[in-house]
């Protein structure tokens, strides 16, 4: 069994062991995992601390706090939409997406 939580800012993994919950550390050995993707100009996907980092010299193309969209309209984050660095769009049935590259 597998427990994953996605949070808005930060995520976890856990995985049940001999009846007990184990989070499981990432790769660079803590509990949690911030809840961001990056993607560079040569295409490499980064996640996590990694992205967090860069997120500053790569702000339109690291995508965070996205959770706060989940079953939106792109009416109801009219105002929210604008606050965020990175490209958000509406499809045809009103729902946003991030739009990384075109």
């Amino acid at each position: 069994v597998i427990g994953i939580d996605l949070g808005t800012t930060n995520s976890v993994v856990a995985v049940m062991e001999g009846g007990d919950p184990v989070v499981i550390p990432n790769q660079e050995g803590s509990r949690t995992t911030p809840s961001v993707v990056a993607f560079t100009k040569d295409g490499e996907r980064l996640v996590g601390q990694v992205a967090k980092r860069q997120a500053i010299t790569n702000p339109q193309r690291t995508v965070y706090s996205i959770k706060r969209f989940m079953g939106c309209t792109c009416d109801e984050l009219k105002v929210e939409i604008d606050r965020y660095p990175f490209k958000v769009v509406c499809d045809e049935k009103n729902r946003p997406f991030v739009e990384i590259d075109k």
